[in-house]
């Protein structure tokens, strides 16, 4: 099969669709075509690609115009042009926060498959995982940098000092992200809060972390009281396929301390904070009711040498079954099936179908 990796096109996502080294392993059956400089930002020259058996080419037409495409992120609306009928597209896709990419997969007959959505049989996400723990653990990072007076901050050092307390972390939603946020936030010094609604999340969460998280249920007003005391609030929500709930309403966010700051990891699923709104790389922040908002829905892409290989780490046994099986593949895993959201113009996933129902 021909197998194509356009460079992303996303603000400053320097990550890319295979390392050489899964090029290395598809080459032995399949040809695959890279986009000249497509991994460059990750540390991934033309050359290191060639060498593991690759065909360069210098067009993004070139690289999209194959059976099988590879990407990280979804495509924007300069590429709606390169989706054709007879494609696999597998990426992040995130459609439920995106209208105008469901409505151009479905007018273009593409078939997408879409890392997020690929489930286990016990409800694991094995391609959402790694950018979960990448994700989780940038926003303290990102957020503690945002808390400085120079970047519009209150001033806040999360560790604190002694004679003065540390800085305030709350975490909505004790997942992947969620849990690998407290692991940063507690490493720092932060007094860390995670709010769930899972109790039995909460109980593994406590074998975890013992007494170093207060780990409390949510509730609307466990989130309120928390929320207004919080000198980071991150936003760790998912619900698989789904926009993701609003937990902090707007008068909320007002009632937060001028200069805390809002970290949404759940923002490329729609968010969990009214006032959040995507951002970039470029322009990551801005402030609304006093509070500095942070909304990149691409936060790995800051870490690509990283991102990238723990990305394939965990997409590399997919692409070779769509690779050696194409479409079929999927009717061979359940797991992989799970991923399928639109086939032949029609929305398949059912949690995009719920989003959606006018596009059915």
């Amino acid at each position: 099969m021909e197998i194509g990796v356009p460079k992303e096109t996303k603000d400053q996502e320097f990550r890319v669709g295979l390392t050489p080294n899964s090029v290395r392993v598809l080459s032995k059956n399949h040809v695959v075509f890279i986009e000249t400089t497509a991994g460059m930002g990750g540390g991934f020259t033309d050359e290191d690609y060639q060498q593991a058996g690759a065909k360069i080419v210098n067009h993004a037409a070139e690289a999209w115009n194959k059976e099988l495409i590879i990407k990280v992120k979804e495509p924007l609306k300069s590429e709606y042009q390169y989706l054709h009928p007879k494609q696999l597209l597998f990426t992040y896709l995130h459609l439920a926060a995106d209208r105008d990419l469901t409505k151009a997969l479905i007018e273009s007959g593409t078939t997408a498959i879409a890392y997020e959505t690929v489930e286990l049989t016990d409800g694991r996400l094995p391609l959402l995982t790694p950018m979960s723990i990448i994700a989780g653990r940038l926003s303290v990072q990102f957020g503690a940098r945002y808390l400085e007076k120079q970047q519009g901050g209150r001033g806040v050092l999360l560790g604190g000092v002694p004679g003065v307390p540390p800085g305030k972390v709350v975490i909505l939603g004790g997942g992947v992200v969620g849990t690998e946020a407290a692991r940063i936030a507690i490493g720092m010094g932060a007094q860390v809060q995670i709010i769930d609604i899972n109790v039995d999340r909460l109980s593994y969460l406590e074998t975890l972390f013992g007494s170093r998280v207060e780990l409390l249920y949510s509730s609307p007003a466990q989130i309120e009281q928390a929320v207004v005391e919080a000198d980071l609030l991150i936003g760790a929500v998912l619900i698989v396929g789904k926009k993701a709930p609003i937990l902090v309403p707007r008068y909320l966010v007002a009632k937060m301390r001028p200069g805390s700051v809002i970290v949404d990891v759940a923002v490329d699923q729609g968010g969990c904070i009214e006032t959040l709104r995507p951002t970039s790389h470029t322009e990551p922040t801005y402030t609304e009711e006093g509070v500095v908002h942070f909304g990149v829905p691409n936060m790995p892409g800051a870490v690509p040498w990283t991102a990238t290989q723990a990305l394939n780490n965990s997409t590399l046994p997919y692409v070779l079954q769509l690779a050696d099986h194409g479409f079929a593949a999927l009717a061979q895993d359940a797991t992989l099936a799970k991923g399928l959201n639109i086939k032949g113009g029609q929305i398949i996933h059912p949690a995009v179908r719920e989003v959606f129902p006018d596009l059915v």
